[in-house]
């Protein structure tokens, strides 16, 4: 099986000697195209379109927060005069396959290598479709003569989006059923259909400004996919003790195949790395923290809220992760924290982190600490997403019931021994700490959906970007303009952040204090709060304004070099 992805992703470097030698734009298709191994050489290459590990974990939205602000928060974007993603390389590939691969005599493998084809290209569409609304559909192969087709207009989303939905049908029915951790096969489209049709029945529902119809249908198409997946494909969540099973999930060094569908691979062996342990334990990449409103909708272990109790807004680092969600003290350090196959317990550390709640999140052993040297798999579809997509389809298209909850989120929660969703009790009585992040969200599921959005948030958070796509499906981009926050502490002083009877951390306003071992923190230019002396929560990039302009920043800006090559491309409104 690992060699199987080492050969679809990651030996391309070696393959790379062939196809340098003939181009994917200039193979001919007389010599080529001839052979299952032909087809399977060249859709190796569209691997290469799957999210980097970077692009897994480097979260930087408003789950986790950093020293700097991406432009995107801070409503600074500006139109690019070329790139900022308007790039079609890979498209052509995959169309050039497409043109040529009926070449080959084995009609079996061309249906199966032209679905994963189509598989690729649905993803490739489905990406430019969220950053820029229209874009043009192109199915053939654009030769530099052709100007009819390199001067055509974007074509509506709609468009665009029943065109995908096609490709992704058509990889359903004709990729295997197996179950392989680095290759695309059925269930990795139907993972992907789940996740399209869910992202885009929830915009068109939100985004009522874009007129765009048939939220659900593409509801309805979310729920089918997520149904067939969930009820035939043997997937499950994985569960070990409710302790440790979140965190060995990802911290696991090869990716667990009970419930990850497709993973990048990493190997000391073959020398591929990735910079985790590195990017969480160090100031080299920001400090990124777990952002307070994040830590206060972590329910109670019991189910209840945690927002509920009184005087939670100034609780200290101690008591407010006392009896949490299991899944809190496996993201972040919590009091009794130890690094895998140590004993040593560890507090959070500043230096490492802007709000204090230090990620640990894919953290693995300390001998892969050093730079650009860690071997996690990295997981860009699993089962959990998979379960959340169902509920919310559900809930979203008005037809979720006990049950639906109970074959969904209850398989995610019990992993960790969490009580499940009460639909009932959640719509009787919506989360108004929940609900004041949730601008839009209205009728009699209110109180249901304002909790899925709690669970997919915790459960995917430092995953893929989501909670980015989340925020602009669901039309909350103003959510991005709250102040990011970190841990309460009532002003200057000494700390024993674990209560092992040990200063763990110091607060000065003047003098710097001599005590070993403990971290020492100026306030006011290595550490703020809220209120100054007088406490409070620690404020990030307190400095830095965060503007989203409602009627702009849901769509990236075409560059001006595109518009002016060709005229009949229009740009995104108010850009």
């Amino acid at each position: 099986m690992k060699k199987l992805f080492i050969l679809s992703i990651f030996t391309l470097g070696l393959i790379s000697c062939d196809l340098d030698r003939y181009p994917l734009d200039s193979i001919s298709p007389e010599t080529f195209f001839k052979t299952e191994n032909d087809l399977l050489l060249y859709t190796n290459s569209f691997y290469n379109m799957m999210p980097s590990a970077e692009d897994v974990y480097n979260e930087d939205v408003d789950n986790v927060v950093k020293t700097s602000l991406r432009a995107e928060i801070q409503g600074t974007r500006t139109v690019p005069t070329s790139g900022g993603g308007w790039s079609w390389g890979d498209l052509r590939n995959i169309n050039y396959f497409l043109l040529n691969s009926d070449k080959c005599e084995d009609k079996a493998a061309v249906a199966k290598y032209n679905g994963l084809a189509r598989f690729f290209r649905a993803f490739f569409y489905f990406e430019k479709v969220k950053r820029f609304g229209d874009v043009p559909w192109y199915s053939e192969v654009i030769e530099t003569s052709d100007e009819e087709l390199l001067t055509k207009a974007r074509d509506p989303r709609a468009t665009v989006m029943d065109s995908v939905m096609a490709d992704i049908d058509y990889a359903i029915s004709n990729l295997d059923d197996s179950q392989r951790l680095f290759s695309i096969t059925k269930w990795t489209a139907l993972a992907l259909k789940s996740r399209i049709a869910l992202y885009e029945g929830t915009f068109r529902k939100y985004h009522t400004e874009f007129n765009l119809p048939n939220a659900d249908k593409f509801l309805d198409a979310s729920i089918a996919a997520s149904e067939e997946l969930m009820q035939n494909s043997g997937y499950r969540i994985y569960t070990d003790s409710p302790e440790t099973a979140y965190q060995k999930l990802f911290s696991a060094d090869d990716a667990i195949a009970d419930e990850v569908i497709l993973a990048r691979h990493f190997s000391d062996e073959l020398q591929v790395y990735h910079n985790l342990n590195y990017y969480t334990m160090t100031a080299s990449y920001g400090r990124p923290g777990l952002e307070k409103s994040l830590v206060n909708s972590y329910l109670m272990a019991d189910g209840s809220r945690f927002t509920d109790i009184a005087g939670y807004e100034t609780m200290e680092f101690y008591d407010e992760v006392q009896n949490r969600d299991p899944r809190l003290s496996q993201t972040i350090r919590t009091p009794g924290y130890h690094r895998i196959g140590e004993t040593a317990t560890l507090v959070p550390e500043f230096g490492a982190t802007t709000t204090g709640y230090q990620l640990i999140k894919f953290v693995s052993e300390p001998k892969w600490d050093t730079y650009a040297k860690d071997i996690t798999d990295m997981p860009i579809f699993r089962y959990a997403e998979v379960l959340l997509n169902y509920a919310e389809a559900k809930a979203e298209r008005g037809t979720l019931t006990q049950n639906d909850l109970d074959i969904s989120i209850k398989q995610i929660r019990d992993r960790v021994g969490m009580p499940n969703i009460n639909i009932a009790q959640a719509n009787a009585n919506p989360d108004s700490y929940i609900d004041q992040l949730y601008a839009h969200v209205s009728g009699a599921n209110k109180g249901v959906i304002l909790e899925l959005r709690r669970e997919r948030r915790i459960e995917l958070v430092m995953e893929n970007f989501f909670r980015w796509d989340d925020l602009m499906r669901w039309k909350e981009g103003q959510t991005l303009t709250r102040q990011f926050k970190g841990m309460y502490f009532p002003g200057p002083g000494e700390y024993d952040l674990d209560q092992n009877g040990t200063v763990d951390l110091v607060i000065y306003t003047d003098t710097k204090p001599e005590l070993p071992g403990a971290q020492l923190l100026k306030l006011g230019s290595e550490v703020s709060l809220e209120n100054g002396t007088n406490g409070g929560n620690i404020v990030v990039n307190g400095h830095i304004s965060k503007k989203f302009d409602e009627n702009r920043d849901y769509l990236y800006p075409l560059p001006t070099q595109e518009l002016l090559l060709n005229t009949n491309l229009i740009q995104n409104p108010n850009w």
